[in-house]
């Protein structure tokens, strides 16, 4: 299935393949949807690019344990895509949902500032909060 020029394919899908793809589908399992909604804009097949996808792809596994839907969108093969969010550098990361909307702009590399940039609590902390409750 094509939307946009973007095929859509399960949530196991690399991230490491080109053109770029959304990777989840929009809706889990009981018709609900996810509770992060991501774009990453990236310019082509750079290294930069590589490095930002792999290190989301890492992030996304250990922090938000499927509970996702993510978007990466090449620039210069979208740039109305691209205007429309008012892109000035790449790579981007935008979390859309839950609100407020938020942006990370670079490669990625450092967890703790993406996580604090997109508003999302670190799993462990998740987990000894819920430790603690009990």
């Amino acid at each position: 299935m094509q939307i946009a020029g973007l095929a859509i394919v399960n949530s196991e899908a690399k991230f490491d393949t080109l053109p770029y793809r959304i990777v989840t589908s929009r809706l889990r399992s009981g018709g609900t949807l996810s509770k992060y909604l991501l774009r990453l804009f990236v310019t082509s097949a750079s290294s930069r690019t590589a490095t930002a996808i792999a290190n989301l792809r890492r992030i996304c596994e250990q922090e938000l344990a499927g509970q996702y839907d993510l978007e990466i969108i090449d620039v210069l093969e979208h740039p109305d895509l691209a205007e429309n969010e008012k892109i000035l550098a790449t790579p981007t990361l935008i979390k859309s949902l839950p609100l407020p909307l938020r942006r990370v702009i670079g490669d990625l590399s450092n967890t703790e500032k993406v996580l604090l940039g997109l508003e999302v609590q670190p799993q462990r902390d998740r987990d000894s909060n819920e430790g603690a409750g009990q």
